[in-house]
């Protein structure tokens, strides 16, 4: 059935509602964190997009959508690329069109059983490779990814153990899918089918923790996350950190808890620390005082235009490791395609030189007090957005990841619940306890199943000693034995059905002789008085 093209005036209004319905799921996320949102905060915008008149018009109500997405989820940029924001997700939403042509043609109504099955499968995966285009690093990297929404329930997290937050998202869209189905179809069996697959997506999680057992214990460790706080003098938070752990040096406890390893976060040391050899030796006797290793973060500047950002393990006796950052911020420490977007820093605070990443993720060793020797994972502040980078350190040996941020550009808006709460993705994912110490807020640790442990806001400053339970070296999840399968999958999926008409295309050509004419390549003969087929 072709719809009759809708006139302008129609088409507008509905344009802006599918902006704000796109809008709308940013709500699951922190600091509103109305998680349960997610699971049916979709639905206004698929069906506005099933309702287009046409392919080409539900392309456009995909974009607006994703337009909306982009621009509630990423508004926090606003202080560093000003107006340019609405650019951004201008652009990003482009990457929806796709996603609103295949909702229309699956979802429009009347909605058959075959045609059921096919969007509980392939809308997901739509939804899951925009996800993943929009996530490489080059383009900016991931953030609101919609399985995130789920941080705070260890029985969805299960699904991240198994898949990664790309399962998470494929399970949230799918039930999304399922409800627009039961709202759009006239008949029983496609509701049927939508109902019962919405029900298997939400139990999959539940189902996944309970069927997965705990992994076995290498013994526990201590942590202490110094975070200065928010203050008005720019040097403190810096000094902060000292003065923290100077108090902790003065009882050598903390809760009466002994930390083996205190973590300061991104940028509490501003100088360079091989440079600058009377503040390397306060901290090492802050070490030798506590009788536990310090991770800081130090701003390396290789020249004036050039500069990293640089995790440092300082022990008793000097430098023990270091980390670079490798995934930077997009325009807070660089500016994607900087050659056609360099005219961002005459109007807004974006990166005025790229900051010059490091060679990617790998684990430091720290020694103990008893002389034992943990395997953490260091990263700093955006890295905790990416699956792969805490993968990587789980392969090669981290026991615990640790994260460093500052996050002070952001201070005061949603941005830094929505940080720490990636934590929790990532300690799912891979199986190992993670700890985040921000300089200014949000402070978090999580167990290795995603269970928050500890949590200390923008608004609060202090140290928290946290004890993590360790898992055995050897003990890897799903995925972090398969990696991202879960969106190449979904890839697949998006081929082959985007292929599909093209093959059937192909199929009747070559049945048909290519000439159009009857089955089997035969021509047809026709009465000239009365226009009826002759059978030959």
């Amino acid at each position: 059935m072709r719809f009759p093209r809708a006139p302008k005036a129609l088409r507008r209004p509905v344009r802006w509602g599918a902006l704000l319905a796109g809008a709308l799921p940013l709500l699951a996320f922190p600091a509103p964190n109305l998680s349960v949102l997610a699971w049916f905060g979709l639905v206004p915008g698929l069906l506005l997009i099933s309702r287009s008149p046409s392919g080409r018009e539900a392309a456009v109500r995909g974009w607006w959508l994703g337009c909306g997405y982009f621009v509630a989820t990423m508004w926090w940029l606003a202080p560093e690329i000003g107006p340019a924001v609405l650019i951004v997700a201008a652009v990003f939403g482009v990457l929806m069109a796709p996603f609103g042509a295949v909702v229309w043609r699956l979802l429009r109504p009347p909605v058959s059983v075959r045609r059921a099955l096919a969007a509980l499968l392939v809308v997901p995966s739509f939804w899951l490779v925009t996800e993943w285009i929009r996530s490489w690093q080059a383009l900016g990297g991931p953030w609101a990814v919609l399985g995130a929404s789920q941080w705070q329930h260890p029985a969805v997290l299960a699904l991240a153990a198994v898949g990664g937050v790309w399962l998470i998202s494929f399970a949230l869209m799918a039930v999304n899918t399922a409800i627009t189905i039961v709202i759009v179809s006239g008949r029983l069996a496609p509701r049927l089918l939508a109902a019962v697959a919405g029900a298997a997506a939400v139990a999959a999680g539940p189902v996944a923790f309970a069927l997965t057992p705990s992994a076995p214990t290498a013994g526990s460790a201590t942590v202490a996350l110094v975070q200065p706080g928010v203050v008005s003098n720019g040097t403190v938070p810096v000094n902060g950190s000292q003065i923290l752990t100077a108090t902790l040096s003065r009882n050598g406890t903390l809760s009466k808890m002994r930390p083996d390893l205190i973590v300061w976060g991104e940028s509490s040391v501003a100088f360079h620390l091989q440079a600058n050899q009377g503040r390397l030796r306060d901290i090492e006797q802050f070490a030798a005082t506590d009788h536990a290793e310090i991770l800081v973060d130090q701003d390396f500047y290789v020249s004036k235009d050039q500069h990293s950002k640089v995790a440092v393990l300082v022990g008793a006796s000097g430098i023990e490791g270091t980390y670079t950052k490798t995934r930077l911020v997009p325009f807070g420490e660089y500016i994607p395609f900087r050659s056609a977007l360099s005219w961002l820093t005459s109007i807004s605070q974006a990166a005025p030189v790229n900051m010059v990443p490091g060679h990617g993720a790998h684990p430091l060793q720290v020694t103990e007090p008893g002389g034992q020797t943990l395997t953490i994972g260091p990263l700093i502040c955006f890295e905790s957005a990416f699956p792969d980078m805490s993968r990587v350190d789980t392969d090669r040996g981290a026991q615990v990841i640790v994260y460093q941020t500052a996050d002070s550009t952001f201070q005061g808006t949603w941005a830094l619940a929505q940080h720490a709460s990636l934590g929790a993705l990532r300690a799912a994912e891979t199986g190992r306890p993670v700890v985040q110490a921000a300089l200014t807020g949000d402070s978090a640790a999580f167990d290795a199943r995603g269970r928050v442990l500890a949590w200390m806001s923008g608004s609060q400053h202090g140290v928290i000693p946290v004890r993590l339970t360790l898992p055995v070296t050897s003990s890897k999840t799903l995925y972090d034995r398969l990696g991202d399968y879960v969106p190449w999958t979904a890839v697949g999926i998006a081929v082959l059905f985007g292929f599909a008409p093209l093959a059937g295309w192909m199929h009747r050509r070559s049945h048909s002789g290519g000439k159009g004419g009857a089955v089997g390549g035969d021509e047809a003969d026709y009465d000239a008085g009365t226009g009826l087929h002759v059978p030959g």
